[in-house]
C-alpha cells in the first residue's frame, strides 16, 4: 500500500479539483490518500499557512489559482521542495486561447453561477475555516453541523468538505482531561455527530503526524491504553447524548461527508 499526500489548493471553492483528482485517483491500486483539501486561497498569508502544511506532509499539489502573485509563490516554493505541482486547466486553457485568439480572464470559480447557493457556500466555508477545533464556541447554535471527536479523527477535513456543500460546520475535539463547553449539550439548531475510528488506526495516524513534526513518537499520545481510553471516553459521551456515531476508520472523507448529510435529510422534516 502506497501512502499518497496530495493537496488541493483552489481560490473558489475547489470542487473542480476534487473531481479531476477522484477520476485520476480511481485508475491506480493499492494507495491510501491523505487529502488536504485547501478552497478559497485568494491572499499570500493565507498560502503561506497552507505551504507549512505541505512541507510538513509532503507529497503531490494540484492547484487552480488564478491570480499570478499566489500561483507564482506556490510554485517557487514547491520547486524549492522538491515536489510536483500541477495545473490541471493549463492545457485546456492554453488551447481555447490558440483557437479563440484570446487571453484568459483571471476570474477565480468563474464557472460556477453566482446565485444565492454558490454565496451560501462561500459563506458556509468561510464560517467552518473560523469555527474549527472548538474556535468560537459561543456561536455553535448558528452551524448546520458540529462534528466532535479525539484527535486526528478526520473532523476537519470532513467539516470543509461539508462546508464546500453548503453547511456550516463546527468541530470540537474531545480530550479526557478537558470537557467540552457545556453548550454542546445545549444545542437545538445543529446536527451533533461522533467521529470514531480503530484504536489501530488512530495511533498508526498519530505517529505519522509526530513524525511530520519532528517529534517524538512515544508520548501518551500514541501509547495503545492511552489511546483505548480516550476513545472509550469519547464513545460514551456520544452514547449518553444520543449523538449518531460514524466510524471513519475505513472511509474516505467523501464517504463520511455523504453519511452525515444523510443524516441531515433524515433529520430535516423533524425540524
Amino acid at each position: 500500500m502506497i501512502r499518497l499526500h496530495l493537496h488541493l489548493l483552489s481560490d473558489s471553492t475547489g470542487e473542480t479539483l476534487e473531481n479531476i483528482a477522484k477520476a485520476a485517483l480511481a485508475q491506480y491500486d493499492d494507495v491510501e490518500t491523505v487529502r488536504h483539501f485547501w478552497p478559497m486561497v485568494r491572499t499570500e498569508a493565507h498560502l503561506e499557512r497552507i505551504l507549512q502544511e505541505v512541507a510538513q506532509n509532503p507529497g503531490l499539489v494540484i492547484f487552480t489559482l488564478v491570480n499570478p502573485a499566489t500561483r507564482r509563490i506556490l510554485e517557487q516554493r514547491c520547486l524549492a521542495l522538491g515536489l510536483p505541482a500541477v495545473a490541471p486547466l493549463d492545457p485546456v486553457n492554453d488551447a481555447l486561447s490558440g483557437l479563440l485568439g484570446q487571453q484568459a480572464k483571471a476570474r477565480p470559480g468563474r464557472q460556477h453561477v453566482l446565485d444565492a447557493a454558490y454565496f451560501a457556500r462561500v459563506d458556509a466555508i468561510q464560517w467552518t475555516i473560523a469555527h474549527d477545533d472548538g474556535i468560537a464556541w459561543e456561536e455553535w447554535e448558528e452551524a448546520d453541523i458540529v462534528l466532535a471527536g479525539v484527535s486526528r479523527s478526520s473532523k476537519t477535513p470532513t467539516s470543509i468538505y461539508l462546508a464546500n456543500r453548503g453547511y456550516k460546520t463546527a468541530n470540537i475535539p474531545i480530550v479526557v482531561e478537558s470537557p467540552p463547553p457545556k453548550i454542546l449539550y445545549a444545542l437545538r439548531k445543529p446536527l451533533i455527530v461522533g467521529l470514531t475510528t480503530s484504536a489501530d488506526r488512530l495511533i498508526q495516524v498519530r505517529r505519522n503526524r509526530l513524525l511530520s513534526l519532528h517529534q517524538a513518537p512515544d508520548t501518551s499520545y500514541v501509547e495503545e491504553e492511552a489511546v483505548m481510553r480516550e476513545l472509550a471516553f469519547a464513545r460514551r459521551m456520544f452514547a449518553d447524548n444520543g449523538w449518531p456515531v460514524i466510524d471513519v476508520t475505513r472511509r474516505s472523507i467523501e464517504e463520511t461527508a455523504a453519511a452525515i448529510i444523510a443524516l441531515c435529510n433524515q433529520r430535516r422534516p423533524e425540524a
